[in-house]
Protein backbone atom coordinates (compact mmCIF):
# COMPACT_ATOMS: atom_id res chain seq x y z
CA UNK A 1 0.00 0.00 0.00
CA UNK A 2 1.67 3.28 -1.20
CA UNK A 3 -0.46 5.53 0.96
CA UNK A 4 -2.04 4.42 4.01
CA UNK A 5 -4.06 7.70 4.89
CA UNK A 6 -6.23 7.39 1.68
CA UNK A 7 -6.74 3.65 2.44
CA UNK A 8 -8.54 4.89 5.90
CA UNK A 9 -10.46 8.05 4.28
CA UNK A 10 -11.50 5.14 2.08
CA UNK A 11 -12.73 2.93 3.87
CA UNK A 12 -14.28 5.54 6.56
CA UNK A 13 -15.95 6.53 3.38
CA UNK A 14 -17.23 3.64 1.96
CA UNK A 15 -18.68 2.36 5.43
CA UNK A 16 -20.80 5.12 5.23
CA UNK A 17 -22.29 4.75 1.93
CA UNK A 18 -22.83 1.41 2.92
CA UNK A 19 -24.30 2.25 5.94
CA UNK A 20 -22.35 0.44 8.33
CA UNK A 21 -21.96 1.47 12.13
CA UNK A 22 -18.64 0.37 12.66
CA UNK A 23 -15.49 0.34 10.62
CA UNK A 24 -12.19 -1.37 11.39
CA UNK A 25 -8.91 -0.17 10.20
CA UNK A 26 -5.18 -0.89 10.35
CA UNK A 27 -3.71 1.64 13.26
CA UNK A 28 -0.95 4.06 13.06
CA UNK A 29 0.00 6.98 15.37
CA UNK A 30 -0.75 9.15 12.09
CA UNK A 31 -4.36 7.69 12.02
CA UNK A 32 -5.31 7.53 15.64
CA UNK A 33 -4.76 11.66 15.76
CA UNK A 34 -7.14 12.14 12.64
CA UNK A 35 -9.26 9.77 14.33
CA UNK A 36 -9.00 11.61 17.79
CA UNK A 37 -9.71 15.01 15.63
CA UNK A 38 -12.53 13.51 14.26
CA UNK A 39 -13.96 12.38 17.22
CA UNK A 40 -13.71 15.62 18.89
CA UNK A 41 -15.48 17.53 16.18
CA UNK A 42 -18.42 15.44 16.15
CA UNK A 43 -18.04 13.34 12.67
CA UNK A 44 -17.60 9.83 14.48
CA UNK A 45 -19.36 8.64 17.29
CA UNK A 46 -16.46 7.05 19.31
CA UNK A 47 -13.86 5.31 18.70
CA UNK A 48 -11.22 2.46 20.41
CA UNK A 49 -7.35 1.44 19.66
CA UNK A 50 -7.26 -2.63 19.79
CA UNK A 51 -3.57 -3.63 20.23
CA UNK A 52 -3.82 -6.71 18.64
CA UNK A 53 -1.07 -8.63 16.42
CA UNK A 54 2.04 -6.40 15.39
CA UNK A 55 0.22 -2.79 13.90
CA UNK A 56 -3.03 -3.08 15.99
CA UNK A 57 -6.71 -1.87 14.66
CA UNK A 58 -8.86 1.13 15.07
CA UNK A 59 -12.57 0.24 15.74
CA UNK A 60 -14.79 3.55 14.50
CA UNK A 61 -18.24 3.77 15.85
CA UNK A 62 -19.60 6.19 12.47
CA UNK A 63 -22.23 8.87 13.34
CA UNK A 64 -26.04 9.03 11.46
CA UNK A 65 -29.12 11.79 12.93
CA UNK A 66 -31.38 9.81 14.50
CA UNK A 67 -34.34 10.62 12.79
CA UNK A 68 -33.47 9.86 8.74
CA UNK A 69 -29.77 8.58 9.42
CA UNK A 70 -27.87 11.19 7.53
CA UNK A 71 -24.11 10.35 8.27
CA UNK A 72 -22.47 13.22 10.08
CA UNK A 73 -19.80 13.06 7.24
CA UNK A 74 -20.90 14.42 3.72
CA UNK A 75 -17.97 14.33 2.29
CA UNK A 76 -14.50 13.38 3.11
CA UNK A 77 -11.85 14.12 0.74
CA UNK A 78 -7.83 13.69 0.66
CA UNK A 79 -5.76 16.88 -0.27
CA UNK A 80 -2.04 16.20 0.22
CA UNK A 81 -1.40 12.96 -1.53
CA UNK A 82 2.48 11.26 -1.72
CA UNK A 83 2.75 12.32 -5.06
CA UNK A 84 2.35 15.78 -5.04
CA UNK A 85 1.79 17.25 -1.22
CA UNK A 86 0.14 20.64 -0.31
CA UNK A 87 0.96 23.09 2.20
CA UNK A 88 -0.27 26.14 4.19
CA UNK A 89 0.98 28.53 5.48
CA UNK A 90 -0.38 30.65 8.87
CA UNK A 91 -2.19 33.21 6.09
CA UNK A 92 -2.95 30.99 3.22
CA UNK A 93 -5.02 28.43 5.72
CA UNK A 94 -7.91 26.80 3.48
CA UNK A 95 -11.51 27.37 4.45
CA UNK A 96 -13.56 24.34 3.84
CA UNK A 97 -17.34 25.59 3.02
CA UNK A 98 -16.65 28.99 4.33
CA UNK A 99 -15.62 27.79 8.21
CA UNK A 100 -18.43 24.98 8.38
CA UNK A 101 -16.08 21.92 7.65
CA UNK A 102 -12.43 21.15 8.47
CA UNK A 103 -9.61 20.81 7.47
CA UNK A 104 -7.00 18.40 8.93
CA UNK A 105 -4.00 19.75 9.46
CA UNK A 106 -0.38 17.84 10.16
CA UNK A 107 2.06 20.52 11.93
CA UNK A 108 4.88 20.93 13.59
CA UNK A 109 2.79 20.59 17.18
CA UNK A 110 0.33 17.83 15.98
CA UNK A 111 -2.15 17.39 14.48
CA UNK A 112 -5.31 19.94 14.45
CA UNK A 113 -7.88 21.46 12.48
CA UNK A 114 -7.48 24.51 10.45
CA UNK A 115 -8.92 27.05 12.48
CA UNK A 116 -6.71 25.47 15.91
CA UNK A 117 -4.02 26.26 13.34
CA UNK A 118 -5.27 29.57 12.56
CA UNK A 119 -5.34 30.46 16.43
CA UNK A 120 -2.41 29.26 16.85
CA UNK A 121 -0.77 31.01 14.09
CA UNK A 122 1.56 27.72 12.19
CA UNK A 123 1.16 26.30 9.21
CA UNK A 124 1.34 22.78 8.12
CA UNK A 125 0.34 19.53 5.59
CA UNK A 126 -3.08 19.77 4.55
CA UNK A 127 -4.08 16.41 4.97
CA UNK A 128 -7.68 16.45 4.53
CA UNK A 129 -11.33 18.18 3.83
CA UNK A 130 -14.05 16.56 6.25
CA UNK A 131 -17.94 18.27 6.29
Amino acid sequence: MTDPISDYLTRLRNAIKARHRIVEVPASNLKKEITKVLHEKGYILNYKFVDEGPQGTIKIALKYSPVDREPAIKHIERVSKPGLRKYADHDNLPRVLNGLGIAILSTSQGIMTDKEARAKNIGGEVICYVY
